[in-house]
């Protein structure tokens, strides 16, 4: 029977390794707070060119065993990023593989209108903000987080009022999405297809929503890497922020064009933040 990745105890997490020269990894990236730093309104996010082009070069070397698994819809991430590569959205909601397959989880049409409209109206009663992602809804109060603590009562009230969603927390963020999905199930489904099949997953997130991910990757034999300082979690190394997950990956690029040592720690680039 598979056990659960072990959670592991405050202030003990190294940073993550470089893979050898033959390593055969199958890297998944979240987005927003590990590739791009979070902003108050998530449609102000842009993407480098030289990230950009960072990512492009790792998708290559790994031969398309990279993903980008998000809270974001597909169309958000193809906006962003304007490449074919195997995606997770809405948390594993929408799935594109690296052949270019979709799928997308079926939703009740008229359980999703009804939540839409509560989810508004409860919005402008907590003056926060709304995201509609189709297949899901999220409130945001990264203006005003002084405001989580009553949206986070309000928004669990509602999705338990929705036959069929359930609630997602995240960094002064709460999502409800239809059941039965998440960033570790979406990273599952991912592999067991080519190119990922038969490779090692790396997950780096950031958030709650990426702790199942970080499972998942254990249990495939392969690691997370948190960004930032949340504890506890079930991934074995950490990076302080998005620059030094940018420069991580830049030295993961290399060393798999150059066959660089596989346990050299990247360097805090960053102090980690104080959360």
């Amino acid at each position: 029977m598979n056990t659960p990745a072990p959670i592991t105890a405050p202030d003990t997490l190294p940073a993550p390794p470089l893979p050898a020269p033959d390593a055969h990894w199958a890297l998944f990236l979240d987005v927003d707070g590990t590739l791009l730093d979070f902003q108050d309104d998530p449609a102000a996010v842009q993407v480098s060119e030289p990230l950009l082009t960072l990512l492009q070069g790792l998708h290559r070397m790994l031969g398309g065993a990279m993903a980008l698994v998000s809270g974001r819809a597909l169309d958000d991430l193809d906006a962003l990023f304007a490449r074919p590569w195997a995606m997770a959205g809405l948390h594993g909601l929408q799935l594109r593989h690296a052949d270019g397959r979709r799928h997308d989880h079926p939703v009740d049409a008229t359980a999703r209108e009804q939540l839409v409209q509560r989810a508004a109206s409860l919005a402008q009663q907590l003056d926060v903000q709304l995201e509609d992602k189709g297949a899901a809804i999220a409130l945001h109060c990264r203006r005003m987080p002084q405001r989580f603590d009553a949206m986070r009562e309000a928004a669990e009230l509602l999705a338990q009022g929705t036959p069929g969603y359930e609630l997602q927390a995240g960094n002064l963020v709460m999502e409800i999405k239809p059941a039965g999905m998440d960033k570790g199930k979406a990273l599952r489904e991912l592999m067991r297809q080519p190119p990922f099949a038969g490779r090692r997953p790396v997950y780096v997130g950031d958030d709650l929503t990426d702790e199942h991910a970080f499972d998942a990757a254990a249990r495939e034999g392969g690691d997370g890497v948190l960004v930032g300082a949340r504890r506890p979690t079930a991934a074995r190394f950490t990076l302080p922020s998005t620059a030094a997950v940018q420069h991580w990956l830049l030295r993961v690029h290399d060393a798999l064009m150059q066959g660089a040592s596989p346990h050299v720690p990247a360097p805090d680039t960053e102090p980690a933040p104080s959360s």
